[in-house]
């Protein structure tokens, strides 16, 4: 556990309330069908992840920084942007979500909850240090196995879950494309990308490596451990991903159970078809998810623009009196996410659409993220190596292909 760090936290956030949502809305509309994709992404996201590490890593940057020293303003600008405003919809969803989920368990309305838990959040964020927060976030990352455990609970088909996992199945439907983007969006996320590479850098900032040029560079020794973490996240995150889809085939799907918008729908549904154990485990798990993914987004926010606008000290290493900026973007971000809820946004449809909106914005910024890992005046001889490099692009090409599909199979 002490090699893990942030692959395993990214990793982990990756399974927030939203891709919870998304995961039951596939396999309740599509049974097994989509079981394949984890397949497919599992790879994928760990080649850009670990893109994204090697980035942070190397250069001692993050994300926004490098970009910023390579492209014009208004790319950097127009990416961050594409991304906060998705982020600030996701934490808007995830907190509806989270209130949702303590609501059937308490009784006690969603409306009082969701306040709540964005002001815990917050005073997470501002009045604990990194290496307690980063621990905090690490066995949090626990949570994720309650839907292994449901999905045996589901007693599900395991001949026709076979099949399904290595025989890929496409339906040309604007519905399957919709899931199918989704699927990928919520799993290779944006966010993600600037967070990674954000984290190895605050990981160098505990190490003692206070400046740039300190934290510039990487031994062998120190790529393999990111490796290592960062291939156990994407695993973690798929590995939840995959069964999600198969509880919710085994359970809503066979039951014709087939058109739900969220996590909070599926819950209820299972309750009468798998139990009150799989019912209580799910729901769990949509609080413990929540908790873990919305601090990574307002985080993630925060460290886009800092470096964007290259404010000084705007780090999760030091307190809010020494970066006030950096942690009133954190505040705001949540406040916002949270008025989106009060001011009667849809958190169940928020929550399916912010992911098939990352889905969209995805592919432009993998195509950064490859081009800046490896161009040598960035990485230095650190550039990719060739499968990591092909990974990528097939990573492009893949998220492109699926966007492209669903957009044309929106038209009239």
């Amino acid at each position: 556990m002490d090699e893990l760090g942030p692959g395993l936290i990214t990793g982990a956030a990756d399974d927030d309330p939203s891709g919870i949502s998304t995961y039951s809305v596939a396999g309740a509309s599509f049974g097994y069908t989509t079981l394949w994709t984890a397949l497919i992404s599992f790879p994928l996201m760990a080649a850009v992840q670990l893109m994204c590490a090697r980035l942070g890593m190397v250069t001692g940057c993050g994300l926004a920084t490098v970009i910023r020293t390579r492209y014009p303003r208004w790319v950097l600008w127009l990416a961050c942007s594409l991304v906060i405003v998705a982020n600030v919809f996701n934490i808007g969803a995830d907190l509806g979500g989270m209130a949702d989920a303590m609501q059937m368990m308490s009784g006690i309305r969603a409306y009082y909850w969701t306040p709540l838990f964005a002001a815990l959040i917050i005073a997470l964020l501002m009045w604990t240090s990194y290496g307690t927060m980063a621990r905090v976030f690490k066995w949090l990352t626990l949570v994720l196995f309650a839907y292994v455990i449901t999905a045996f609970l589901a007693h599900p088909n395991w001949a026709a879950v076979l099949r399904a996992t290595f025989i890929p199945h496409v339906e040309w439907t604007r519905d399957y494309l919709a899931v199918l983007v989704g699927i990928l969006g919520t799993t290779i996320s944006p966010y993600l990308f600037f967070w990674q590479a954000a984290q190895e850098v605050e990981e160098d900032r505990q190490r003692g490596k206070a400046t740039v040029a300190e934290r510039r560079g990487s031994t062998n020794l120190e790529l393999r451990i990111a490796q290592k973490d960062v291939i156990t996240g994407m695993l973690l995150s798929n590995l939840v991903m995959y069964f999600l889809i198969l509880t919710t085939g085994a359970t809503l799907h066979v039951h014709g159970v087939t058109h739900i918008e969220t996590a909070k729908q599926a819950a209820e549904a299972l309750l009468p078809l798998a139990g009150k154990g799989a019912y209580l485990l799910f729901t769990l798990g949509l609080v413990g998810t929540g908790m873990l993914a919305v601090p990574v987004l307002a985080g993630s926010s925060a460290y886009a623009i800092a470096e964007a606008a290259k404010w000084r000290s705007a780090t999760l290493s030091v307190k809010p009196q020494r970066a006030r900026k950096f942690y009133a973007v954190i505040a705001i971000a949540i406040v916002v996410g949270l008025a989106l809820d009060f001011a009667g946004f849809n958190a169940v449809k928020m929550l399916f659409w912010s992911a098939i909106l990352n889905g969209l914005l995805a592919p432009p910024l993998v195509v950064m993220v490859v081009l800046l890992t490896s161009d040598r005046k960035v990485m230095g001889s650190r550039t990719n190596p060739r499968s990591l490099q092909a990974l990528g692009w097939i990573c492009t090409l893949a998220m492109s292909a699926a966007a492209i599909a669903l957009l044309a199979s929106l038209r009239p």
